[in-house]
């Protein structure tokens, strides 16, 4: 009996490393291919966020340059002028505009 209790634990010495392997691989695959956690859909979830930041960014540029033209239109009289010239078509009485539409 103790030849064979032998032979068991060197069996099991010699094969320790597949129950390791087994519980990783199992690990693996659920995180591969369970529907909430799986990698594919964290990639997509970051892509996302990657894309609205950058729409972030892109709206805070916008957000100063329009802040910045407000504040120099009301500080000074020709920026109002030039916005009332481009943007609404207005006139000196003693010019002629032409409109070129595109």
């Amino acid at each position: 009996m103790g030849r064979k209790l032998k032979k068991f634990s060197f069996w099991v010495r010699r094969k320790s490393h597949l129950p390791v392997l087994l519980i990783g691989t199992l690990i693996i695959v659920v995180l591969v291919f369970n529907e909430e956690t799986s990698v594919k859909l964290n990639m997509e979830y970051q892509n996302r966020i990657n894309d609205l930041q950058r729409q972030i960014k892109l709206n805070e540029d916008s957000t100063e340059y329009y802040h910045q033209r407000r504040v120099a239109i009301e500080n000074g009289e020709e920026d109002l002028e030039q916005v009332a010239r481009e943007q609404f078509h207005m006139q000196r009485p003693s010019e002629d505009v032409y409109l070129i539409k595109e």
